[in-house]
């Protein structure tokens, strides 16, 4: 009796210590409302309101609070008892636990000294945030007026931030930025209403009557033509007469300061796997290049091409055949293909989000040197719905056989469907809506193209074509990124392994390999996601059997919104069990 109470006296005393689960609440709504102050660009698009008329501090100062705050954070999380959690709480701390984690161990290397990439950054993104601000109040507008008078000092902080950059050797590699500077030209217009942060003001509603309208819109055009698009212009001359002179000549991330351990922290961020190293990584994309050219081989031969390989890629890159005649063939032709996609979702998919997508050109003032498309996401309560942006920009050089599976992969069942499902997920923290681990997403947006197979939507061999393309195209970023960034890759050799492996265009080629050289690692997620769901999808099948669901077994990889490649694991995990049970 004395030992059974002695016994339940020291349950009693570790779960006090612990806290009690509505303790791990505490720190979820605690982290979620930091998020949201901290970032206030992010809460706007995450729905949240409250920030409206904020940008972010961005100074070392800022950034030093803020992992003081993440660190403050793991101290609390800590401290909860995990045993003592429900199996769903147990998922939610483990979730925060890893974005945490991540947050700490990759702010050593003060990444804020490189503020964009080939494609994006600080100068291009508010644009995001613009698409997902509403304008249906007066209110609306005065709190979007009050966020531009501050946004010079943003471009300041972010500015000074990048000569900390030069000063130590932290700067994207100068052989790239002739290719990223156009993006910053881009913001730099003669007139207010010409820019993009004007569009707002083109369309205003009814409920402002004309004379407010008239005041608002001369409001913008003082704060766009005296404060916003004269920063932008400091910006790039700070750009063209300082960056790219003072930007560093080696190209690898492993050859910045602190570099190799810089990398391998972003190998495991981006890969969700602690155990994930470069070598590893380059040797299975060696193997799975050699795999898929096999495949592509006997698709060549389904065409009755004569020719050996490289001749074939010539023959796609050069007929006319494969091509739009203009941009908006290329949108209309996209659009085509994700709605005959929707159409074939229910035999795949038990659950389908509510949300609407949209298909849009990518914005001209970015297309230059944007990626082939991409998905940009808006919140259940946002004026619009999700975005699958195709870049029409050179339209004469985007191949049509690549459309079945880039719509596949940005739409629908990609991230469109994962993503919008994921903001319908009920009865957790805030932050698990939004959470997007690289590897899960991108390698569901990777298995949702080879999914198209089964479910019969590419209609030529030359479209099966493109899509193995696209399958080669990210086995070769496996080899190509950590070849740069490990390995002493040059530009031009990486160039050349993507050009003679796929039927990329040269075009995007460049603008391809020139994203991973800026953006170190996380080119890696995709291919290392999506094997590890087929290799989960394989073990379901076997062990279920006639009990296995392919819809079920959908909704059990998107149900939980994103997970990391582990806890992904446990998910299934958890469903094979619960289907043998049934």
């Amino acid at each position: 009796m004395i030992r059974s109470i002695a016994i339940l006296m020291l349950f009693v005393f570790q779960t006090a210590l612990a806290g009690p689960p509505e303790d791990l609440y505490e720190i979820f709504d605690d982290y979620w409302s930091n998020e949201m102050a901290e970032n206030p660009f992010s809460a706007t698009s995450s729905g949240v309101y409250a920030y409206n008329t904020q940008v972010p501090g961005v100074a070392p100062s800022d950034q030093a609070r803020r992992t003081g705050q993440m660190l403050g954070f793991s101290e609390r999380l800590e401290a909860i008892d995990h045993d003592l959690l429900s199996k769903e709480d147990q998922l939610n701390a483990d979730l925060l636990a890893f974005i945490l984690k991540h947050d700490v161990a990759l702010s050593e290397f003060d990444r804020w000294r490189i503020p964009f990439l080939a494609d994006t950054g600080f100068h291009t993104n508010f644009g995001y945030v613009v698409s997902s601000t509403p304008f249906r109040t007066e209110k609306d507008y005065a709190d979007y007026l009050a966020r531009l008078r501050g946004f010079p000092g943003y471009i300041d902080q972010q500015i000074e931030n990048m000569r900390q950059g030069l000063a130590d050797g932290f700067t994207q590699p100068k052989v790239i930025l002739p290719f990223i500077l156009p993006s910053f030209e881009a913001q730099v217009k003669d007139n207010a209403a010409a820019h993009p942060y004007y569009a707002p003001f083109n369309d205003m509603p009814a409920t402002i009557n004309s004379r407010r309208q008239r005041v608002l819109r001369a409001e913008a055009n003082d704060v766009l033509s005296g404060k916003v698009i004269p920063a932008f212009a400091t910006l790039l001359v700070f750009m063209k007469d300082e960056y790219l002179p003072g930007a560093r000549d080696t190209l690898g991330a492993s050859e910045l300061p602190n570099g190799e351990a810089y990398y391998e922290a972003l190998v495991r961020y981006y890969t969700s796997l602690d155990n994930a190293t470069a070598d590893e990584i380059h040797k299975l994309g060696l193997a799975e290049v050699k795999r898929i050219r096999a495949e592509m081989n006997a698709v060549i031969k389904e065409t009755g091409f004569v020719g050996d390989f490289s001749a074939f890629l010539e023959f796609l890159r050069n007929d006319r055949q494969f091509y739009a005649t203009s941009p908006q063939g290329l949108l209309d032709r996209a659009a085509w293909i994700a709605k005959d996609i929707d159409g074939r979702l229910p035999a795949y998919f038990g659950k389908m989000p509510r949300q609407p997508y949209s298909v849009e050109p990518v914005p001209a003032n970015i297309a230059p040197n944007y990626t082939n498309a991409r998905y940009i996401g808006a919140s259940l309560d946002a004026d619009r719905g999700g975005q699958f942006w195709v870049n029409t920009y050179l339209h004469e050089k985007r191949p049509l056989y690549q459309l079945t599976a880039m719509a596949l992969h940005e739409a629908v069942p990609g991230h469109h469907f994962q993503s919008a499902l994921a903001l319908e997920i009920e009865d957790v923290p805030d932050f698990r809506t939004e959470f997007y681990p690289h590897a899960f997403g991108e390698g569901w947006g990777l298995y949702a193209e080879k999914l198209g197979v089964e479910m019969g939507v590419y209609q030529t061999p030359y479209d099966d074509f493109g899509r193995l393309t696209w399958e080669m195209w990210r086995a070769c970023r496996l080899v190509i990124d950590t070849g740069i960034h490990t390995k002493g890759w040059t530009r031009q050799q990486s160039m050349d392994y993507l050009a003679s492996n796929t039927a990329l265009s040269l075009h995007n080629v460049q603008t391809e390999i020139d994203r991973y050289i800026a953006w170190p690692a996380q080119a890696l997620a995709y291919k290392m996601g999506e094997l590890t769901i087929w290799e989960l999808r394989a073990k379901a099948e076997k062990q279920l059997g006639a009990k296995f669901d392919i819809r079920e077994f959908h909704d059990a990889v998107v149900g939980s919104g994103g997970l990391p490649l582990e806890l992904l694991r446990n998910r299934i995990d958890d469903y094979i069990a619960e289907a043998q049970a049934k």
